[in-house]
């Protein structure tokens, strides 16, 4: 039995992206698709990509699992919604996008799990997952012993994942793991983006990376339409260089924000990051 399966992985937000991936692989016969978390967050209008989702999954045969982001929405629901600012470059764009998600929205986040074990008839078993099979937020790295003890101790010898935004291969003791890139925010991937096509056999999972220019002019355009950028104003200032750039990440921006905040006051506890900081580390990593 052969079969093709599209994987996707890091939506964020990038209706435009998402619906460019998912227009190719129907052009290619793929009717199953596979979704690797992390679906809305950073980028506007969200309950455009829930809808892209909702559809496919009406119409294909989908499969779904939960990611780091995912956890944020529900948590801070569980919490009492208390902690995030609408005008923060810290929290904005996690305000910004829970205010705009739907109670069904939630509930089918509520309904995911943080990995899967698929089996397609004919086909090696595989994982799906996130970061990692043990943690949604555990990144799958190249040269690293904790890598290596994840692989080991998987039952299936093939791992899809993402959360790095990078796609790449790690190979080890005749397993495999394969990170399928970022649809939404690329890192390194020339602000295009990225999927895999995944092709089973009996005897083995072939894959092709794909990357893909898209209408990133218009994701940007939709930060300033939407207010997004004044609600998160570094933040966006990041969303922008990354998404024509594919280089810098929010993470790197932040972790450079709170050691420019921890020299200014001695310390620095997330998400309390002052925006002067979060303008200086702009404005040292990025320049504008």
């Amino acid at each position: 039995m052969t079969m093709k399966i599209a994987v996707l992985s890091d939506i964020h937000g990038n209706y435009i992206a998402l619906q460019k991936c998912i227009d190719y692989a129907l052009n290619k016969g793929i009717d199953t698709f596979i979704f690797l978390g992390d679906y809305v967050g950073e980028l506007a209008y969200p309950q455009k990509t829930m809808e892209i989702l909702f559809s496919l999954k009406q119409k294909y045969n989908c499969f779904f699992i939960k990611g780091n982001k995912e956890d944020y929405w529900i948590n801070y629901q569980m919490n009492g919604e208390q902690g995030w600012k609408e005008y923060d470059s810290t929290t904005g764009s996690l305000y910004y996008t829970y205010c705009n998600l739907t109670s069904k929205d939630l509930a089918f986040f509520k309904s995911l799990f943080h990995k899967d074990e698929l089996a397609f008839e004919g086909l090696l078993p595989i994982t799906i997952c996130h970061g990692s099979p043990q943690k949604a937020n555990e990144k799958l790295l190249q040269n690293n012993e904790k890598t290596l003890t994840v692989i080991e101790n998987n039952i299936s010898s093939y791992i899809l994942c993402g959360h790095t935004h990078v796609q790449g291969k790690i190979e080890h003791n005749g397993k495999v793991v394969l990170n399928v890139g970022s649809v939404g925010v690329s890192l390194h991937g020339n602000g295009k983006a990225q999927f895999m096509i995944l092709q089973g056999t009996q005897e083995e999972w072939d894959y092709e990376f794909i990357s893909l220019d898209y209408d990133v002019e218009k994701v940007i355009e939709d930060l300033y339409l939407s207010g997004l950028v004044k609600k998160a104003p570094a933040w966006c200032q990041v969303s922008v260089n990354l998404l024509r750039t594919g280089k810098i990440s929010h993470g790197t921006v932040l972790a450079k924000a709170m050691e420019l905040c921890r020299e200014k006051n001695g310390e620095c506890n997330w998400p309390n990051v002052p925006e002067e900081c979060w303008e200086l580390a702009v404005c040292e990593l990025i320049g504008n």
